[in-house]
């Protein structure tokens, strides 16, 4: 029989239902991946005993199963569970418990899914890297010097390593996109507003919303029908095979397809794109040159972008509960930008919002000539554990914008982007694909169609 982390998402999720596998025997077998490749770090929290109790409890298929009954997955540390530990990757919170599971879970829950605990985060999600005090950093399974990016860091490395057939993660700047194209998995951000769970829309400036990751288009189809049913008063669908599973494998026909390798840091920062990430875009280009798809240069050319952001990025984390008197004990790029968020005059913070809605519009506006639009999805390779120098934070601000200047943009704009690896020799190189507000389903049809191209993707060694 194949091992069951070979199966991807949808095909486990059939077999458990069918009763070819029960949950028992799945829970089982994941847990024990999650224990043999430790040393990863994907892991902050494993709650094996919880994990195998529900497992029982489910006992055999019902009639009518949820999509994702018993199906083993993870929360990321930034969701809370009630009864487990949620630390938020940060010291101060190294013995809360929360009596109350944030809706995210509640979602997984419903669907039938079990936690097998909380994946790495950075401190309050708050960089594009998962190195923290409170554990040992997330490591690229390809190369376990390198870091795994972030925030969603653990969760990234838990599914390219086979830890986990895909997992729920959350994207504020691009933090389910950046470690997906560091580790060589799908990472999609859908639009703002797209899941109930994790809407963006109570987070300063809309940025922070809930996607997928998964080993490929198709599952991550699955995951994002599961998180955008609800259950939510304004959910869109009913939870299983929805709208993005069922679209993202029909033909949409000739499509007009804008390229760029511009990013918004550009006035402001040195940014180099490396050859791997230029050869992996062109790679993608002639596939859908290829396919009889219509490309073109975006010419968008962005401005005055690098100062608004910068404001959004403080302003969330004037927030954070931590008070004044504790940030000696957060790690230093973090009490940086809490005290620089609570200094923020209103008229500035003022001038930011409206500013990231004008970048809204105008870019909205930019790409709409377009089906689609691509883009590297990294500008530079996997780096080494410690490369993002987080005790100075101003220089750790500046090299996660020379890693990922493609990525925090999508989230201003409030649009839907998945990111998915190119090229299957040696280490993956990915590539993004940004859509229209709501354009979800279409950015996975090309997602998949890139899939089909490439080939199967390898596993990273020891997988």
């Amino acid at each position: 029989m194949t091992d069951l982390h070979e199966l991807g998402l949808r095909t486990l999720a059939a077999a458990l239902r069918d009763g070819e596998v029960t949950p028992v025997e799945a829970t089982s077998y994941f847990l024990a991946r999650v224990e043999a490749r430790a040393g990863l770090g994907a892991f902050v929290e494993v709650t094996a005993d919880r994990a195998m109790r529900r497992a029982r409890e489910l006992g055999a298929p019902p009639a009518d199963p949820p999509p994702l009954w018993g199906v083993p997955f993870a929360d990321k540390d930034l969701t809370a569970r009630a009864g487990v530990p949620t630390r938020y990757g940060s010291r101060v919170n190294a013995d809360h418990v929360p009596d109350r599971s944030d809706p995210l879970a509640v979602v997984m829950d419903e669907a039938g899914a079990i936690s097998l605990g909380k994946t790495a985060t950075p401190e309050f999600g708050l960089t594009g890297f998962t190195e923290t005090r409170i554990g040992p950093p997330a490591r690229d399974p390809w190369d376990p010097a390198n870091g795994a990016g972030g925030s969603s860091g653990g969760a990234a490395v838990a599914v390219a390593a086979g830890l986990l057939p895909a997992a729920p993660a959350s994207d504020g700047g691009g933090s389910i996109r950046i470690p997906a194209a560091t580790v060589g998995v799908v990472g999609l951000k859908p639009s703002r507003g797209r899941v109930p769970a994790g809407s963006g829309l109570d987070s300063p400036g809309g940025l922070a919303v809930a996607g997928p990751l998964a080993r490929s288009a198709d599952d991550a189809a699955m995951l994002l029908d599961v998180l955008a049913a609800g259950p939510h008063p304004y959910a869109t669908q009913a939870p299983g095979e929805g709208p993005f599973s069922e679209a993202a494998r029909v033909l949409p026909g000739q499509l007009r397809l804008g390229v760029t390798t511009t990013s918004p840091w550009d006035e402001t920062m040195d940014i180099r794109l490396d050859s791997t990430a230029r050869a992996a875009l062109d790679e993608a280009i002639r596939v859908l040159d290829g396919a009889g798809h219509a490309i073109e240069d975006a010419g968008w050319r962005p401005s005055g972008y690098a100062e608004m952001f910068m404001t959004l990025w403080r302003a969330s984390a004037a927030r954070i509960p931590v008070p004044d008197d504790r940030l000696g004990e957060v790690e230093p790029i973090t009490a940086w930008l809490i005290r620089e968020g609570r200094a923020l005059p209103s008229d500035r913070l003022l001038s930011a919002f409206a500013a990231a809605s004008a970048f809204e519009r105008d870019t909205i506006t930019a790409f709409d000539g377009f089906d689609a639009v691509l883009t590297p999805a990294l500008a530079l390779p996997p780096q080494p554990v410690g490369w993002f120098a987080q005790d100075d934070p101003e220089r750790s601000f500046a090299r996660q914008c020379e890693y990922a200047p493609y990525s925090s943009f999508v989230n201003v704009a409030g649009l839907p982007a998945v990111t998915v690896p190119m090229t299957a020799d040696g280490h993956p190189v990915s590539v993004q694909i940004i859509g229209r507000p709501g354009g979800e389903a279409l950015i996975l049809y090309l997602a998949a169609h890139l899939e089909r191209a490439r080939g199967p993707l390898p596993w990273p060694p020891g997988a």
